[in-house]
């Protein structure tokens, strides 16, 4: 068995449901449902005996040991993170909450199990950390992009609360030997994405007549990673890599905001024209956010030199299927975009000065 935070989550999911299409190896999906959560993400597995699911708290240490001793994982993946960098400036409580001292409490009981196992066991034991390439900073149009000895240097309530959480997890190698892995990604995108990111706010404002909002002049680059490509590059590095290392995964497919929001419109245009008119129309600058970085590149030559993955979706296929996967779950939409869901983006957006 292995054992996955966050597991209902965006990433998480993908994660969970690429595992069991592939493996007959049970997974214990272990989540706190926060508003990102979402148990829909995973009702193809609701009658999978593969599949446990525990409703559950990563500061919780009590629980957590309990479930490690009942379950004893092979391997912890460790998805579970509060996020999005426009509420970590809004709440950053949260953030340090749950990426630090979440992540503290689960190393804690991960090591307490660890140190309980045969040798065997122990040796063949991992924890991997999913992380992001925000802990690294932003990078000028002729910098270099990211390698794993970029120094960090973050710049917003979320990406420091994970930057000093992939910080516990060196320190519990170096300190401990527990065979910690992490993984540093860049942005990610596809099926059951929560429609607070760009990609699935741009099709689902879109599609409802709504402004398609864009901060300042959307010149922001970012590197795009379809997330079934993660999910491999994740199974990948639990098998493979080297405990302590650490392994950048990126889709080398770097493009700026209001690239991939004209793209977006394009295939909606193309997919699900309007009556009239294109769907660039809608699209409105608004107020850039503080400290918004211009650009992230990840250099993904390690996970490929050493482990042999590279990404196998191009933006261009991978974004096709992303919208065509909206388009076929209204359901799934309408269900996330709750009260809650509506209020946050009343308060993010609303509020902001049309540029």
């Amino acid at each position: 068995m292995i054992f996955v935070t966050g597991g209902a989550g965006f990433i998480g999911a993908n994660f969970v449901l690429n595992w069991l299409a592939q493996s007959d190896e049970h997974v214990l999906n272990y989540d706190k449902l926060t508003y990102a959560g979402n148990l829909n993400n995973l009702v193809s597995l609701r009658d999978d005996a593969r599949h446990l699911f525990v409703q559950g708290d990563i500061n919780d240490t009590d629980l957590l040991q309990t479930l490690f001793a009942q379950h004893q994982p092979r391997a912890i993946v460790h998805f579970a993170a509060e996020s999005h960098v426009d509420r970590s400036i809004h709440g950053p409580a949260a953030f340090v909450t749950t990426n630090v001292n979440g992540t503290f409490s689960l190393l804690e009981a991960a090591r307490s199990y660890w140190q309980t196992l045969d040798v065997e066991k122990k040796a063949a034991f991992r924890f991997l950390h999913v992380s992001t390439d925000e802990v690294y900073g932003s990078l000028g149009a002729e910098d270099p992009a990211f390698t794993e000895t970029t120094a960090y240097a973050p710049n917003s309530p979320y990406s420091a609360s994970k930057a000093a959480s992939d910080h516990l997890v060196r320190a519990y190698h170096h300190t401990y030997g527990l065979p910690v892995l992490t993984t540093n990604c860049s942005n990610n995108y596809g099926p059951y994405h929560f429609p607070e990111k760009l990609i699935p706010l741009i099709i689902t404002n879109a599609r409802q007549g709504k402004d398609l909002p864009v901060y300042g002049d959307g010149l922001q680059v970012r590197d795009w990673l379809y997330v079934t490509d993660h999910c491999t590059a994740i199974r990948t590095v639990l098998e493979n890599g080297r405990p302590g290392e650490t392994y950048n995964v990126g889709g080398w497919n770097e493009q700026t905001n209001i690239s991939v929001v004209h793209t977006l419109c394009d295939l909606l245009d193309e997919l699900q024209p309007k009556a009239s008119g294109s769907y660039r129309d809608q699209i409105r600058h608004i107020t850039d956010r503080p400290g918004h970085d211009r650009r992230y590149a990840i250099d993904a030559r390690k996970i490929e030199r050493e482990l042999g993955w590279k990404p196998q979706e191009t933006f261009s296929s991978g974004l096709r299927k992303t919208v065509a996967w909206y388009l076929a779950n209204d359901a799934w939409v309408s269900n996330v975009q709750s009260g809650d869901y509506t209020k946050w983006i009343d308060l993010q957006y609303q509020s902001k000065t049309t540029t």
